[in-house]
């Protein structure tokens, strides 16, 4: 045992992160989890399980801002253990998980679940102009008869 009552042999958990607008998400992706432990604090994250061949795996993360303990929640599944944490400042976009900018190898963005929030306000803002233009055409009035059209001036084309 280390000093800080870990095992010398824990590692950290492969883990997954994205942000939205009030939540941070994390995912922990350990299959078969056992003895699992989560701690979230104002702006720290503790995980701490063992997987499915008894190896310990542990992540200290402190976080890149503020989260409300009290709003959030974490579920484990066969697969893995995913938390949401509710941003203090939901306003603000997270541009990392942790608080130091050092490239972590056991870290990764989930892309496949990442949205730049701004980009929808502006998609909705787009859909709302796409929508008025849309209004705005129905209102023109009828068609064009295109009486003026005869069937050599067809052929000539």
């Amino acid at each position: 045992m280390s000093v800080s009552g870990e095992t010398d042999y824990s590692q950290p958990a492969k883990t997954q992160w994205y942000d939205r607008k009030n939540y941070v998400f994390v995912e922990f992706c350990v299959e078969d989890s056992k003895d699992v432990d989560v701690t979230i604090e104002k702006f720290r994250l503790v995980f701490s399980c063992k997987s499915a061949d008894n190896l310990e795996l542990y992540n200290n993360i402190e976080l890149y801002s503020k989260v409300e303990p009290n709003d959030s929640r974490h579920k484990r599944s066969d697969r893995s253990i995913t938390l949401f944490m509710r941003k203090v400042d939901g306003k603000k976009a997270w541009p990392r998980l942790t608080k130091e900018k050092t490239k972590n190898a056991w870290l990764v963005v989930d892309f496949d679940n990442w949205r730049d929030w701004h980009d929808d306000d502006q998609q909705m803002i787009d859909l709302e102009h796409y929508s008025n233009m849309l209004k705005d055409l129905k209102d023109t009035g009828p068609p064009p008869t295109m009486d003026d059209l005869d069937d050599e001036s067809l052929d000539s084309i």
